[in-house]
């Protein structure tokens, strides 16, 4: 017998972690719940923010985290499923991958104003993470990224791009 689950278990795995953490769509993709806003606020170009905030964010197998950016730093924090990978592409076009989880490192950073989204790895059933803003997250630094902008202003990613806007 195999010690791979099948992938009713590993739906079943990730329709467990949301029902009992209470996580709801989010709108670049997978599921999310705020764990944690600071009483502190600072001061940012776009307004008072909290300085930081804190999310439990769960992708699926077969679910993505669409491009998206932020005006500020996010850090991840793996905490249990397997692996993901999180593609980025900066301002200038470089694209590179980060992987989170047991086959890469518990913890990335992902810089403020890169492009980025995730995918989790195959057979590895579902990723829960911490996902921590500074200063804190609002929607209004949020941009979820158009397709067909892409693909203008990077054609040479053409195939992440397709993959993480279908």
């Amino acid at each position: 017998m195999s010690a791979t689950p099948h992938a009713s278990q590993l739906a079943s795995q990730l329709a467990s972690v949301v029902a009992e953490l209470q996580l709801e769509p989010h709108p670049e993709g997978g599921f999310y719940r705020e764990i944690y806003r600071s009483a502190t606020t600072v001061h940012t170009p776009n307004g008072p923010r909290a300085a930081s905030t804190a999310i439990y964010f769960a992708l699926g197998q077969h679910d993505i985290s669409r491009f998206h950016r932020l005006l500020n730093d996010e850090l991840w924090m793996w905490h249990a499923g397997g692996s993901a990978t999180i593609h980025i592409i900066d301002a200038s076009g470089a694209y590179r991958e980060l992987v989170i989880g047991p086959d890469g490192d518990r913890t990335v950073l992902i810089p403020a104003n890169v492009w980025f989204g995730a995918t989790v790895n195959d057979n590895n059933g579902f990723l829960l993470i911490t996902a921590v803003v500074a200063p804190g997250f609002d929607f209004v630094d949020f941009e979820l990224a158009d397709r067909a902008t892409m693909l203008q202003q990077f054609p040479e990613h053409q195939a992440v791009i397709e993959r993480l806007l279908p």
